[in-house]
């Protein structure tokens, strides 16, 4: 989903399954769009995890979800570059990280893995320093994701579900929310969140 000028969203799980007790086990990323982006027509598209490539060998799996890695390219639109996979590491496998993004990190979901031998924090990032290609490892398996890409071209700001490279434009996307008028999804369009006064996301006013 692109936000750029602006985009309500919801998100449901289906009858069946919250009657069920559903669980979600997934990662929201959010990117930062660059500022010659900032306010494009929203959108939204939908890529079948069929259609993301999967690059396999020795008991390394990594799909890529968005950029490119190891010759193989995500459909997925990038507005800047971009790389996103999801690893999975057998147990006993390892992987050198020679993706040549400027900026790249690992978050290990599960599992165990070091990184050059330092052992990696469950439900941690652990930020790689530029240009080096650091040996990723694992005793009993793990499940990691890899995201990078280009540095921001300026500071970002964030309060609530909002984001700019402007305070001025957020405190209008806050007038216009509580205004309503933002389009709410066509079929989910009976409930507003109101604009809370403290946001309980982090912010950065």
């Amino acid at each position: 989903m692109t936000a750029g000028r602006g985009i309500a969203h919801s998100e449901r799980s289906p009858p069946d399954e919250r009657s069920g007790g559903a669980e979600l086990d997934g990662i929201q990323t959010w990117l930062a769009l660059p500022r010659a982006k900032e306010e494009v027509d929203p959108a939204f598209e939908h890529v079948p995890a069929g259609d993301l490539p999967l690059v396999e060998g020795n008991g390394v799996c990594a799909r890529i979800i968005m950029g490119e890695w190891h010759r193989a390219s995500s459909p997925v639109t990038c507005h800047s570059p971009t790389i996103y996979a999801a690893i999975e590491l057998a147990p006993g496998a390892a992987l050198v990280i020679d993706h040549q993004a400027d900026e790249r990190a690992l978050y290990l979901l599960d599992g165990d893995a070091t990184l050059d031998g330092r052992p990696l924090v469950p439900q941690h990032l652990a930020l790689l320093a530029p240009a080096h290609l650091p040996l990723l490892s694992t005793a009993g398996g793990a499940r990691l994701m890899l995201c990078g890409g280009a540095p921001l071209d300026g500071e970002r700001h964030v309060w609530w579900n909002f984001v700019s490279s402007s305070r001025e434009r957020i405190n209008e996307a806050k007038r216009a929310w509580r205004a309503g008028e933002f389009a709410l999804p066509p079929d989910d369009d009976h409930e507003f969140i109101p604009l809370p006064e403290v946001p309980l996301t982090v912010s950065y006013p």
